[in-house]
């Protein structure tokens, strides 16, 4: 029996199993007139699947959904499959490549493109951390293929063929020139890949984006409520008309026109007498008498109305038990909270000389309350503890100032790592 993938024939996470099955010898059949948002509602699809996500894999075993999942199922028909690297630390790295395509490309490629499309509300904060996250990880893959044709190896391999897929998406749809010229070496392998014969005849010919697409109108709905107006059939009709005729001429601007970034609540607090760009310098530049130098000149900066200063505690410490992935932990968190660079300066300690790791904080935000864009947006928020930070109380203050300095030992314990968010 022929496996049958339920996608559309335009899906790039249907392509990864189809451009996979090239490589593998393996017959993956697409089903035939596959219309989204109709046969992925259908009973027989959502027994297979029950959230109706695509793509899902029929196999004579039953249904596999997920596309790297799918990928990797139509990979391991073939014993040792090249595509899965010729060693154990190769396929370790296949593992650690498709897991990076997939949570720092596809993941930022989708919170950039989404909004734009009108199927979520539109902010520029988070449009601003996705690009910045985007790019962060375009940088790494970057200096990664400088010295490398292909992510493991010498050949494709499944890696190869779920990023291209991800990043496929993203040439197509976002990434103009000007953006990826940036990035060369990503550039040369792309190119490469979509061009050989496997990737070809599944993706066909992909062509680079002109522009990025215009931010959807989310107002256009309550335009609806126009024709209400007619209702005092009165003398002033003529006027009226005359008067509804601007609007119109205005809205139609406005839909031509680029749109105006939504200005960020923040920006629209009072001016505050701390400049955060001049306390992060300070920090960045002062190499000796740190606790004399940045943190004086931290509280000489500090203003209480401007800005609220948090600590925050770990909620699952227990589970601190590798050092390695305690760092990605908080590494990962503060690069998701890139979307707040512009109004918070954050220090996280890595605490311990042994496990299981203990992970603090202190943030500096703009305002009297984490801003709700950050909990909105972070999901990391809510895996740890917050706490206003009393500045009348000299204890609190005292380990403010040793959070700043990363202060060793810190609360009777070895540091393992500071990091800072700047």
């Amino acid at each position: 029996m022929a496996l049958v993938l339920h996608a559309g024939s335009t899906n790039k996470n249907g392509f990864k199993a189809l451009i996979a099955a090239e490589f593998s010898g393996a017959k993956v059949e697409l089903v035939k007139n596959f219309e989204m948002g109709v046969s992925n509602k259908s009973p027989k699809f959502l027994e297979m699947n029950p959230i109706g996500k695509v793509p899902v894999l029929e196999t004579p075993d039953g249904p596999v959904f997920e596309s790297n999942a799918i990928a990797r199922y139509v990979t391991r028909l073939k014993a040792d499959n090249p595509l899965y690297g010729s060693s154990l630390i190769e396929y370790a790295r296949v593992e650690q490549w498709i897991d990076f395509a997939t949570l720092e490309i596809d993941a930022n490629i989708l919170r950039w493109l989404i909004p734009r499309i009108g199927f979520s509300v539109y902010l520029p904060p988070v449009e601003e951390a996705a690009v910045s996250a985007l790019k962060r990880a375009l940088t790494a893959l970057n200096t990664h293929l400088s010295s490398n044709t292909y992510l493991v190896g010498h050949s494709v391999t499944l890696a190869d063929i779920i990023l291209t897929c991800n990043l496929t998406l993203g040439f197509s749809r976002l990434f103009t020139k000007s953006f990826t010229s940036e990035f060369p070496h990503v550039e040369r392998y792309f190119w490469t890949l979509v061009n050989q014969p496997n990737f070809r005849k599944i993706l066909g010919e992909v062509k680079q984006a002109e522009s990025v697409p215009s931010i959807q109108s989310v107002k256009k709905p309550s335009q609806a409520k126009e024709p209400a107006k007619p209702k005092a059939k009165d003398e002033p009709k003529k006027e009226d008309k005359k008067e509804s005729a601007k609007p119109k001429l205005e809205e139609a601007a406005e839909e031509e026109a680029p749109k105006p970034k939504a200005k960020n609540p923040l920006d629209l607090l009072p001016p505050s007498k701390m400049i955060l760009d001049d306390w992060k310098r300070l920090y960045s530049n002062t190499k000796t008498n740190f606790r004399e130098v940045a943190v004086k000149g931290f509280w000489d900066m500090y203003d209480p109305e401007g800005y609220s200063l948090w600590f925050c505690d770990y909620k699952y410490n227990d589970e601190n038990t590798v050092s390695f992935v305690t760092l990605n932990k908080v590494g990962g968190f503060l690069q998701r909270m890139d979307l707040a660079r512009k109004y918070a300066f954050g220090k996280m300690l890595v605490i311990g000389s042994a496990p299981p790791f203990k992970v603090k904080g202190l943030w500096l935000f703009r305002g009297q309350e984490i801003p709700k864009f950050i909990i909105d947006e972070c999901y990391d928020m809510d895996l740890y503890e917050w706490r206003k930070v009393d500045i009348t109380d000299e204890d609190q203050k005292e380990r403010v100032n040793q959070m700043i300095e990363d202060h060793e030992p810190f609360e009777g314990e070895d540091l393992l790592d500071a990091k800072c968010f700047k």
